[in-house]
This record gives C-alpha cells, structure tokens and sequence, in this order.
C-alpha cells in the first residue's frame, strides 16, 4: 500500500469528522484520539457486525461487559504483574525513550542506554488515602475480566461446552513508542472471546477461529491480499500460550497484527483457581467428571480493524475535470447509508426531504445534505463512504419521484418516493 494513503486517510478522518485529536483545543495529546459522530458510527456498525457474526454461529458466545479496573490480585494471578512488560531503552542525549525494538534507524546503539524492563498496565489508586493497598490497575486486556466470570457465565446460563464468552471493549496499555495514527495507542478497544473446550479439540477449534476471523475481515470488505496469517514461533509467544497466530493488515508502513488467535490451554483458569479458592473446572454430565477447559481466544482490535478499513476502502478515480476520493463502505457498515438532497434550499423541497428522512431513517442511516451545490455534496457524500443519494428536484413535487445515484457507477435511477424502502430493503 502507498505510503502517500496513510497521509490522505488521515486527513480525511480529520476533515470529514471520524477521528479529531484528542484535547485538540489545548494542542493534543500525544496518540489519544477522539471518535467523531462519522467514526463513532462507523465504531459502532464494525462492533454491531461483529456481534452478528458470532450469534450466527452453531455454538453459543455469551456477551458479558466488564469492570476497566479489576482486584489487583487478578492480574497478580494471570501473571501481568510479573510478565507484561517490554524492554525500553533511553537515548544518551535527548532523554527520548523507545521500545528496544523500535529504535529509529539513525540512533546508533552506543547512544542508548541498556534495556530495561518497562510493565504497560497503568497504575492508579482506589479510596480516599494513596498507599501501598490502595494500588489498582486499568485492565490491558479485557480477557481476564472473561475469565474472572467463568463460573458466573457456567452457573448462570447453564453453558455446556464447548462454549465462548465475548467482551468488546476498551484496554490500556502504557506504550512506550505509540505512533503511527490510532494503530499503537495506549487507550483502544478490543472485541475478544475466550472460547472454552476440551483439551482434545483445542487444535480443530484453533484452526476453525482462525478461518472465522479472516472470513469476518474479508466480508468488511478488507482485500485478500491485504491479509495473512503469522504464525508465532516459541521465543516470542506470551507466557500464557500454548501457541498463537496473528492475523495481519498490509499498513502502509509493512504488515501489523489485526488479532492474534492464541491457544491459552488452561493456564488462566488454573491460576484463577489456585489464587482465588474457586473451584473453575467444568462439571461433565456425560461421564460425571470435572476437568478445566482448553482456551482458544480470538482478540481483535476494534479500532485497529476502523483504521484497516479505511485505508482498505480508500479509493480515488480520475474524472474529466476532477478526482474523486471515495470510501467504498458496503451498505451496512457505511457511517450514512443514504444522503438526501434536495436540488435548492427552496423551502417546498426541504419538506419533501424531510417527510423522506422522516420515513427512512428509523430503517436506515440517514442524513439530509444541504449545504454548497449539488456537484460539491455529491463529492462529500462520496469521501465519507455513503452508498446512495437521493435527489429531490421540482419536478418532485408533480410526479413524487426521486433520482438515486450509485455511489460506486454514479449511475442515476428514478423512483417513487412510496417504493424507496422497500428499494433500500433489497440492497
């Protein structure tokens, strides 16, 4: 991919209202981001589809929420105060701090310090007086909330396994050298599901998440050549993890992990039971026996899997007098499905417009462009991703029909007003 793109992406997810710096009044805040009212819905549509996807499939996926700040003695025992770390190095004469990995190429190594371990999880304090119990931290994942909630989920819904517990939400990590847009933040959101089975079938479910995540990329409309599966070797798997395949998006920059497929076996479940007391082995009815799950845990990242896709359905086409910049959405995860236009601010076509949005928008994502010439909100509706404009004009008021125009052929269509859901419900 052209590294030109990462620039014009961002820049229209500035502009046209997905992405703004965060605190952009007071200059920003290094890597933190705030979600416009285009990204907040395009946010909500990926997570929308992504819940869909899973309450399709022949096995059950039980949707929890849970706390961002956890008992300090749940990641005692899932090993993150101990394990979550990265080296970190200083360079000599700026101060500047990089993760051991990620030092600018013109940085020789005698200028920086030796590495040291650095923990990501941000720390902060609970209760009115600051001491050594009051410690607590942002969770970095929301996957041992998941596993916290195991025997709630098993007690309550009467799961049988194999079964999945999902969670989207946000995580923090205190990154050293964040960067690169909303790609490596220190606040983001993850969709993932702990998936609990037998220890002799974790390898078929492994390879079945695997191939159910890269379908779910690839119906977002995220090309095939844009994507790959990585296969971790043992000096770089977490230490929870038996084994972990990344599946990876083609950035401008090189490839970046999209979601990471890891097979935990039992380890979070064990050392959940041995530190807490409660007993977290699942009871079999067939032969009356307790054992502890297999995980198989598919972690995506939802804001990751937002930048992908824009830079994934980023187009731009060469016409006569212009270039038009497209996002090419499909219809249901476009931000605004429909725009309606009426031809001029003439009040009697604002009318029209309004008794259509009145009629479409609680079926459909609407919005009613006004502003600037038809050409110019034609373009605007092209660059934020809309499918379809409807066009209201004077001869609207005599025959009751509309032009829809293809954002894709620009080819125009005349409609009765009375026909267009039905027209919008057969896309």
């Amino acid at each position: 991919m052209p590294e030109e793109i990462f620039d014009k992406v961002v820049k229209i997810a500035q502009s046209r209202g997905f992405v703004f710096n965060a605190s952009s009044i007071y200059g920003g805040l290094r890597s933190s981001y705030d979600y416009g009212p285009l990204g907040v819905l395009l946010k909500n549509n990926i997570a929308r589809l992504w819940w869909s996807s899973i309450n399709d499939l022949d096995v059950s996926i039980y949707p929890v929420d849970t706390a961002i700040i956890q008992s300090s003695e749940v990641w005692k025992a899932s090993g993150h105060l101990a394990e979550f770390t990265d080296p970190m190095v200083d360079h000599k004469q700026t101060g500047e701090r990089f993760r051991a990995d990620q030092v600018p190429e013109d940085i020789k190594k005698e200028d920086l310090t030796e590495p040291r371990q650095f923990n990501l999880m941000f720390e902060t304090n609970i209760g009115p007086v600051k001491n050594e119990n009051s410690a607590v931290y942002l969770r970095p994942e929301t996957a041992q909330g998941i596993f916290v909630n195991f025997e709630n989920v098993l007690r309550t819904m009467r799961a049988k396994i194999p079964f999945g517990i999902g969670n989207i939400g946000k995580s923090f990590r205190n990154e050293i050298t964040p960067g690169q847009f909303i790609f490596r933040t220190r606040e983001f959101e993850q969709m993932e599901i702990e998936f609990f089975c037998d220890e002799t079938e974790e390898d078929k479910w492994f390879d079945y998440w695997i191939e159910n995540r890269l379908n779910w990329y690839r119906n977002l409309g995220i090309p095939e050549n844009k994507l790959r599966v990585r296969n971790h070797d043992k000096s770089e798997l977490a230490h929870y993890a038996k084994k972990t395949s990344d599946i990876e998006f083609e950035y401008p920059w090189g490839w970046g992990e999209l979601e990471g497929i890891a097979n935990r076996g039992n380890f979070d479940l064990n050392a959940h039971q041995e530190s807490s007391g409660k007993d977290l082995r699942y009871f079999d009815p067939n032969n009356e026996t307790k054992f502890t799950p297999s995980v198989i845990e598919p972690a995506g990242g939802l804001t990751r899997t937002l930048f992908a896709v824009l830079l994934s359905l980023y187009k731009e086409e060469d016409l006569e007098k212009e270039t038009r910049t497209i996002f090419k959405f499909n219809f249901d995860l476009a931000p605004i499905q429909i725009g309606i236009l009426p031809l001029s601010k003439k009040e009697e076509l604002i009318t029209v417009c309004d008794d259509i949005n009145g009629t479409l928008r609680s079926m459909f994502r609407t919005e009613i462009d006004i502003t600037q010439s038809i050409g110019k909100r034609y373009r605007r509706q092209d660059e934020i991703g809309t499918p379809y404009c409807i066009t209201v004009d004077f001869d609207t008021l005599d025959d009751k029909s509309v032009t829809i125009r293809n954002r894709d052929t620009m080819e125009q269509e005349r409609i009765k007003i009375e026909d267009l859901s039905d027209y919008f419900k057969n896309i």
